[in-house]
Formats: C-alpha cells, sequence, structure tokens
C-alpha cells in the first residue's frame, strides 16, 4: 500500500451520504439514529469486503455519484440497481470486485430499486459522533462534514487489515494488467429479501388500530399505497384511501421507531424511516417487521407497498431466518 487511500468525488449524484448502522442510545436525548435504509445491503457489502458488518459505506439514490480511485482498492456494491460502471464497462454487484488505482466508477439512474450501498476495504475514515459514523443530514453532524457528498470532496479511507492486503494483492496478480477483477463470491439467491417496486410488507398490529373504524382497518390491509413524491429518509408520505379514527381521541407524543405507521387527520399514512424524529404524536395504525424493512429502502417514488398482518411470533422467526442466513454468509467467507 503506498500513500494515502483516496476517493475524489467527480460527481456527486442526487443524494450521497455516509451511513453505518446507526446512532445506537441516544434516542431518550433525541438524537435519531439514522443510518443506511438498507441494513441488509449495508451489511453484505461489508461482509464481501471483509470490513466489520456495520461499518461505513456510501448510500447513493436515485442518481449515483461519479468516484475516482487513486488507489487500487476492494469495493462491493449491493442493494439497488444503480448500473455501476467502469470507463463503460459494467462493475458486478453483490460480489467483491478489486479495481485498480486509477479508476473512476460511476453510477447512473436506479434502473432496479432506490439505493445502493458501495463497501470500500478498510472502511471510510471520517469522524464518529455519539459512536456513528452516519450523516444525521438536518442536523449536520456526522458522516463528512454533515452534509451529502458534493463535487471535489475528498474521501480517506481506514486502514486496511492483512487479509484485506493479500486479498487486494492477489486478485491485482490474477487480473494480469486489467483494470478491474470480480472474486468469485456472492450470496447465495434465497437469503436476499424479495425486492420488488410493490413489496408486500410484513406488520405487527399498531397500539391505534382498533381505534380506526372497521372500514379503515380493512382497507388498510385490501389497498395498496403509493409512495409519493414527497418522500425521504425521514419517512414515506403514503396515499391511498383516507383512514379514519372512529371518534376523535388526544394522544400523547410517544416513542416511534423505523417502520412505524403513523396517520395524521387527513387520513394519508406516513411511513417513518432511517432519519425518523424519536416521537411522534399520531395515531399508530402498524409497525413493519425489522425483517421487511430493507424492501421499503428500494421502493422508488412512484412505487405502492401492500400490507399483511403477521404476529409477533412470525416476526421473531422471519428475523431469526435473515441472521441465520447472515450467519452462514459470514462463515462461508471466513473459509
Amino acid at each position: 500500500m503506498t500513500g494515502r487511500l483516496i476517493i475524489e468525488v467527480r460527481k456527486p449524484g442526487m443524494l450521497t451520504t455516509v451511513q453505518d448502522a446507526g446512532r445506537q442510545g441516544y434516542q431518550k436525548h433525541g438524537v435519531i439514529v439514522s443510518g443506511a435504509m438498507d441494513e441488509f445491503a449495508l451489511r453484505v457489502a461489508n461482509l464481501l469486503v471483509g470490513n466489520a458488518e456495520r461499518e461505513a459505506v456510501l448510500e447513493m439514490t436515485m442518481i449515483g455519484p461519479a468516484l475516482h480511485f487513486r488507489e487500487e482498492a476492494l469495493i462491493a456494491v449491493c442493494g439497488g440497481d444503480l448500473s455501476p460502471t467502469r470507463e463503460g464497462v459494467p462493475v458486478p454487484q453483490w460480489q467483491p470486485v478489486w479495481v485498480a488505482a486509477g479508476s473512476t466508477l460511476e453510477w447512473k439512474q436506479a434502473k432496479a430499486g432506490c439505493r445502493a450501498c458501495l463497501a470500500i476495504a478498510g472502511g471510510l475514515s471520517v469522524p464518529q459522533v455519539m459512536g456513528s459514523k452516519s450523516t444525521f443530514l438536518r442536523a449536520k453532524i456526522g458522516g463528512f462534514s454533515g452534509r451529502a457528498l458534493e463535487s471535489n470532496d475528498v474521501l480517506e479511507l481506514g486502514a486496511r487489515t492483512a487479509r484485506q492486503e493479500e486479498r487486494i494483492e492477489r486478485l491485482r496478480v490474477k487480473a494480469n494488467g486489467s483494470p478491474m477483477l470480480a472474486e468469485p463470491v456472492s450470496p447465495a439467491w434465497e437469503i436476499f429479501p424479495n425486492y420488488d417496486l410493490t413489496p408486500e410488507v410484513r406488520v405487527l398490529l399498531g397500539r391505534e388500530f382498533e381505534r380506526f373504524d372497521e372500514a379503515s382497518r380493512r382497507r388498510f390491509f385490501q389497498e395498496a399505497y403509493a409512495v409519493t413524491p414527497q418522500s425521504d429518509r425521514m419517512g414515506y408520505r403514503l396515499q391511498g384511501g383516507a383512514l379514519q379514527l372512529a371518534k376523535p381521541f388526544e394522544l400523547i407524543s410517544e416513542a416511534v421507531s423505523i417502520g412505524t405507521i403513523q396517520v395524521p387527520q387527513e387520513g394519508n399514512p406516513i411511513l417513518l424511516l432511517a432519519d425518523r424524529q424519536t416521537t411522534g404524536g399520531y395515531p399508530r395504525i402498524a409497525q413493519v417487521i425489522t425483517a421487511d424493512l430493507p424492501l421499503l429502502a428500494q421502493v422508488k417514488p412512484g412505487g405502492s407497498v401492500r400490507f399483511r398482518q403477521v404476529t409477533i411470533g412470525e416476526a421473531h422467526a422471519a428475523l431469526l431466518e435473515r441472521e441465520r442466513n447472515l450467519a452462514k454468509l459470514r462463515l462461508a467467507l471466513a473459509l
């Protein structure tokens, strides 16, 4: 390894931020979690390049950046398909890929899904704020100067492990002069979430579910809800059949979580996501289960979601299955 490992931002994309697994333990002080929208993609990308699973990545939304690598690197691109290329040649996704020094990688418009994660061996060398490298855009803290990347920004990478250096050297030799080479390693397709433009996501009933009138409770599970353009990392504003309370009542603000579905007075649900507030005062009709959160991260504005009720036991089983699959991948990569 020679010199500092540097990436230059030639084009920033629509919204490219540094995100890890989030800022845990500070919600009681009103500090939001943030973190990657698609935690599954974050963890798999990091595993593929040999990083800690919750290490910071670059999360790109809808239209990706153009990045110039001054030094060789081992990368993995996971999540939505934003058509990554190296000087016109497609970059394999969901695989470790060695790229030569001097490479410029460019992401285009989202072809499938909405967000992609770029993990780089060694991780991103940005300061931790309250134990996390994640960007909290509204407070302008974390990540790269508390903001989305801009043209001419320069990112420095963290130190690589000896094993990562060995992999890079092996792939460089195997590339035999080629500027890019994918390592023949990828997750089994059966472990992937059911990414879809119009996913059905599983939910638990919210604490105020029974306060909605019977027609609204039925409608919530029968109709698809469109993701409107007024949606972002804080939450998706959904549009569909209006949901109404059986009778008005006052609700004191209470804790909310990623996946909480609130219903304001006008009746269109708001689905809270990574940059959500820590408390909310709207009635909570449902809660998306943890295992299905990655599906939401890949729905573009204009897409839609449907909801299906499950039990807490089914929610636990789905999460345990995901964690078992990730453990298998972790073991396979270690071997």
